[in-house]
């Protein structure tokens, strides 16, 4: 079994790499377009006041993976009963909260763009008309999650692989209409996000209907089941807070100091990171049900495993996506956009490291997920992760840069990573020796064997010569540092067999079409 499940996590991390794939080079473009046909400041402007909105993200991203957590905790029993009311107890508090959102949205939301913000007046107008569809886009995704989620517990990462890959198509649809729509590009690019965000909707729907008996929506109630979710979620929500907190409170923080200017320049930044991101998003969809079944199934040898593994590997796939673009982000910035906003190559390159240290911690906050006693956890992650806030406040205060959010940013996630790894000790009994021996060490060497060749590389060529083979450089050099120090002496073994039993049976096809 550990076996099987192993290759099916290969299988979806394929999958999900594919789908990473187009969606940075399409999202990348796509961003370009956008950028230079709104504008700087509608660009900015665009990016603030959807970002009063996404400040209601924790509610659905706790509910979601609560409701995976639930679905796969029944799958690992095989209790088929147990699926049916999850789903319709959990879309029954979806419904709930998407009418919560609209309240809290119509009111203090709306109150807070109108006096709090640092809006071009000329453009309210238009403000108000993206405020009201990012919120009802906003309450389509609330809609969503249930499905979602059951499409991940589930694993069917090839249909969200396909799904994703379309999703980003439209965006660039959309980056060009509003190139030819004669009426206001801000509003427009809002209303069209809208209306492709209500047929995605029918999308995954009509997926789920198909596919999954459990998911035909029914007054099903149970007031044990709806507790434990609640309480589940309620704990989730505090973290979720906080990185609401971390990202949009702080992007509100800037709007304050610096204005939509530098909102742009973050935006852009955050962009071509979370890119590159989304591929650490996708490995943690394709190792995150595995995780959480093997701990209902009780298979804590296989768990241990899979936290080693997944940590590992997570920082190696990422680092060899980051580094060549933390090398080469100024080059890179000025092929992409016509016009580059002030800062954001110093946003780019911090966005990055933030989120290689941030990724090593992704098994370990879904392996403590998955036990379920949570509370006394989310409460110091989340006082940990909202000092965001008062750092960053402090620091632009003190007349540091506006990049400088993200130092604050860095240092709050090592030590998030280091109380996660004290709570996997405590509630699972990992041995804290054995991932400093076969994660941190491991990351530790790769990173520092990587990084002065393509330096050296970079700074002794120029133009274009300069941006290939850096690129090239960065992406050989760590591949060879991952394979001969990342790596133990048996994972060394099994992917030379996987290459060669690759070419034994390319060979193989290329002689029978001979």
């Amino acid at each position: 079994m550990p076996s099987e499940n192993t290759k099916r996590i290969a299988k979806n991390t394929v999958l999900l790499y594919i789908r990473m794939f187009v969606s940075m080079v399409v999202s990348l473009y796509t961003s370009r377009i956008v950028l230079n046909a709104l504008g700087v400041e509608d660009y900015g402007t665009y990016n603030i006041v959807g970002g009063v909105v996404v400040l209601f993200s924790f509610i659905r991203n706790a509910l979601f993976s609560g409701i995976q957590r639930f679905l796969n905790i029944e799958m690992g029993r095989d209790n088929h009963e147990g699926l049916v009311k999850v789903f319709n107890v959990s879309m029954s508090i979806h419904l709930l909260i998407a009418l919560l959102v609209i309240i809290i949205a119509e009111t203090i939301g709306l109150w807070f763009v109108n006096t709090q913000l640092n809006l071009p007046a000329e453009r309210m107008h238009a403000v108000h008309w993206v405020y009201q569809f990012t919120t009802v886009s906003f309450v389509i995704g609330v809609l969503i999650a249930p499905y979602h989620a059951s499409i991940i517990a589930y694993e069917r990462m090839s249909f969200f692989a396909y799904i994703s890959i379309v999703e980003t198509g439209v965006k660039l649809i959309i980056a060009f209409a509003i190139l030819y729509i004669g009426f206001d590009r801000l509003i427009s690019y809002a209303a069209l996000n809208t209306f492709f965000a209500f047929v995605f909707l029918a999308i995954y729907r009509y997926y789920c209907l198909k596919k999954f008996d459990f998911c035909f929506y029914k007054r099903i109630w149970d007031t044990e089941l709806f507790r434990k979710l609640l309480d589940f979620s309620g704990w989730s929500l505090v973290t979720g807070v906080a990185n609401v907190g971390k990202s949009q409170g702080v992007n509100i923080i800037l709007n304050i100091f610096s204005g939509v200017a530098v909102n742009a320049a973050a935006g852009v930044a955050s962009q071509m990171s979370g890119a590159i991101n989304n591929f650490f998003f996708n490995f943690q969809l394709a190792f995150s049900p595995q995780i959480i079944k093997s701990y209902a199934a009780n298979d804590q040898s296989y768990l241990q495993k899979l936290i080693l593994q997944t940590s590992k590997y997570s920082y190696f796939l990422l680092f060899i996506l980051s580094l060549p673009v933390y090398i080469n982000a100024e080059a890179i910035l000025q092929i992409w956009l016509k016009q580059v906003p002030e800062f954001t190559l110093q946003f780019a390159r911090l966005s990055l490291l933030y989120i290689l240290v941030d990724c090593i911690s992704g098994p370990l906050w879904v392996s403590i997920q998955a036990v379920g006693k949570i509370r006394l956890y989310q409460i110091i992650i989340s006082t940990v992760l909202l000092l965001n806030l008062p750092f960053s406040y402090l620091l632009l205060k003190k007349g540091f840069p506006p990049y400088s959010v993200h130092w604050a940013a860095i240092g709050l996630s090592l030590l998030t990573l280091i109380i996660r790894l004290f709570f996997l000790k405590k509630l699972l009994s990992f041995p804290l020796k054995i991932y400093l021996r076969e994660v941190l060490l491991p990351i530790i060497y790769v990173s520092m064997l990587s990084i002065p060749v393509p330096l050296l590389v970079y700074n002794y060529t120029e133009g274009v010569v300069r941006l290939v083979v850096s690129i090239l450089v960065c992406v050989i050099v760590s591949g060879a540092a991952i394979f001969v120090v990342g790596t133990k002496k048996e994972e060394r073994k099994m992917l030379l067999d996987k290459i060669a039993a690759l070419l034994a049976k390319f060979k193989s096809s290329s002689n029978k079409s001979a």
